[in-house]
C-alpha cells in the first residue's frame, strides 16, 4: 500500500520534479553568489536574481526589497527584532505560531508591551479586539494570514485599513498562504510579508524570505560577510544584502525558483481550487462519522486543511495509528500554536491535522475517510 501524504501544511510533498532537478544541477555547477566574477559564481548570482524577481512578482513586492532567509521563522525574527523596541506596544493574535509568539515574548520580557486578540472556539478572530487593545505607543500588528491549526484566513484588508488609520506597521506571517492565495503586499498595504519556501511555494526546506515595502528600514539581526564593501567596518545598508549576511543558500533557492515557476505555469488558482476541492471532499466524508469533531469554521475563507479529533483519543495516538496501520502521514499534537489550542479546548488532547496538495487524489481522500471511520469505530467500541 503506497504511503499517502496529508501533511502539506508542514512541508509540501511531493515537489514538482523540476525542483529536485534544479537543486541537483545547482549543487553541481554553482559557485558562491556575489563572491566572484567567474562563471560558477555568476551562475549562482543570476539564479538568486531570477528567484527574487519571481517571488516578488508572486507576492506583489519589488525584487530589490525581497530578502532570502532560511525559513519563515528566520524572517519573522528579522522583522520583529529589526522594527520593534522595548518602548513599543504590539498587537498580535491567538492564532499565531510560535515563530511569531516567541520573538514577541522575548521582546516583552525586555519591556515591550504586548496585547493578544482573542479567538472564539471556532478559531475566528475578535476583530473588534484590535481597536480595544490599541495604545498610544502601539507600533505594529503582527498577524498570520492563515492559522496553521484551523486554516482560517485573517482579513488582511481589514488589518491593513486598521493599521493605516492608526499609523501602525503591518507584519504578516504568510507561511501557510504564500504560493496558495493571491498576495499583493503593495496593493494591500502590508509593510513586511514573511514567507517560507518549502510549503505552498513548493521549494526545498531551508528557503524562505521577507518582502519589505519601499521606504521601510529594518535593522539587521546578523552582520558579516556580504561580498560587498569588504574594507568597511559596517555591513552594507542597502537591501537585499543589508539583511543577508553570509553565503546564500543558492542551491535551495534554485529549487525555490523551480517551485515558483511551476506555480506560474500551472496557475495558482488552479492549484488552490484543486486543494480546496480535496479538503472539502474529506471534510464532507468525515462530518457524519460518530465521535469525530472537526475544528474551524468552513463558512469562512480557509486554507486547504482539516483538523479533527476522535472522541477523547489522544491526537498522537490517532497519528500513530494512521501512520502504522494505514500508511497515512498527518500532523498531530500542538502544531506550535499554543494559544489556538487553548481557545479550542484541545491543549491536552492536541488535534490531528490533514493538509492537502494538488498532487493528492480522490482515492487517497477516500482511504483517509475510511481510516478515520475505522479508528472512530474502534474508539466507540472501547
Amino acid at each position: 500500500m503506497a504511503m499517502i501524504y496529508f501533511d502539506n501544511a508542514a512541508t509540501s510533498l511531493p515537489k514538482p520534479p523540476a525542483v529536485g532537478q534544479a537543486v541537483l544541477a545547482a549543487i553541481n555547477t554553482f559557485g558562491g553568489a556575489g563572491r566572484g566574477g567567474h562563471p560558477a559564481a555568476l551562475a549562482a548570482s543570476r539564479c538568486l536574481f531570477q528567484a527574487r524577481k519571481a517571488v516578488a512578482g508572486l507576492l506583489g513586492s519589488a525584487a530589490d526589497r525581497t530578502v532570502f532567509t532560511a525559513n519563515a521563522t528566520d524572517s519573522l525574527n528579522i522583522a520583529i527584532a529589526g522594527l520593534l523596541t522595548r518602548e513599543d506596544h504590539v498587537i498580535t493574535t491567538a492564532l499565531e505560531h510560535n515563530s511569531v509568539l516567541r520573538p514577541l515574548y522575548k521582546l516583552r520580557s525586555q519591556g515591550m508591551g504586548l496585547s493578544i486578540v482573542d479567538i472564539d472556539q471556532q478559531g475566528n478572530l475578535d476583530c473588534d479586539g484590535f481597536r480595544r487593545l490599541l495604545r498610544p505607543n502601539s507600533k505594529a500588528v503582527v498577524c498570520t494570514h492563515a492559522s496553521n491549526l484551523t486554516g482560517t484566513l485573517t482579513d488582511l484588508a481589514f488589518l491593513a485599513d486598521f493599521c493605516r488609520e492608526n499609523g501602525l506597521l503591518l507584519i504578516v506571517d504568510a507561511a501557510q498562504t504564500a504560493g496558495v492565495f493571491p498576495l499583493d503586499m503593495d496593493k494591500l498595504g502590508i509593510d513586511v510579508l514573511c514567507f517560507t519556501g518549502h510549503k505552498g511555494l513548493l521549494g526545498p526546506q531551508g528557503t524562505g524570505g521577507l518582502c519589505i515595502r519601499q521606504g521601510l528600514a529594518v535593522q539587521p539581526l546578523k552582520v558579516g560577510g556580504s561580498g560587498l564593501h569588504s574594507y568597511s567596518e559596517t555591513h552594507p545598508a542597502d537591501l537585499p544584502e543589508a539583511l543577508e549576511a553570509g553565503t546564500a543558500n543558492a542551491h535551495g533557492i534554485a529549487g525555490l525558483l523551480a517551485g515558483v515557476e511551476y506555480i506560474q505555469a500551472t496557475g495558482m488558482d488552479t492549484i488552490r481550487d484543486r486543494e480546496l476541492e480535496l479538503a472539502t471532499l474529506f471534510r464532507q466524508g468525515i462530518a457524519a462519522i460518530p465521535g469525530v469533531r472537526i475544528y474551524g469554521d468552513p463558512a469562512r475563507p480557509h486554507a486547504p486543511l482539516v483538523t479533527l479529533n476522535i472522541g477523547s483519543l489522544d491526537s498522537g495516538e490517532v497519528g500513530d495509528r494512521l501512520a502504522t496501520l494505514y500508511d497515512i502521514c498527518v500532523r498531530s499534537g500542538a502544531h506550535c500554536a499554543p494559544l489556538a489550542h487553548l481557545a479550542l479546548g484541545t491543549r491536552s488532547q492536541g488535534a490531528v491535522r490533514f493538509s492537502f496538495s494538488s498532487f493528492n487524489t480522490e482515492e487517497e481522500i477516500q482511504r483517509g475517510i475510511r481510516a478515520i471511520a475505522a479508528i472512530a469505530a474502534e474508539e466507540e467500541q472501547g
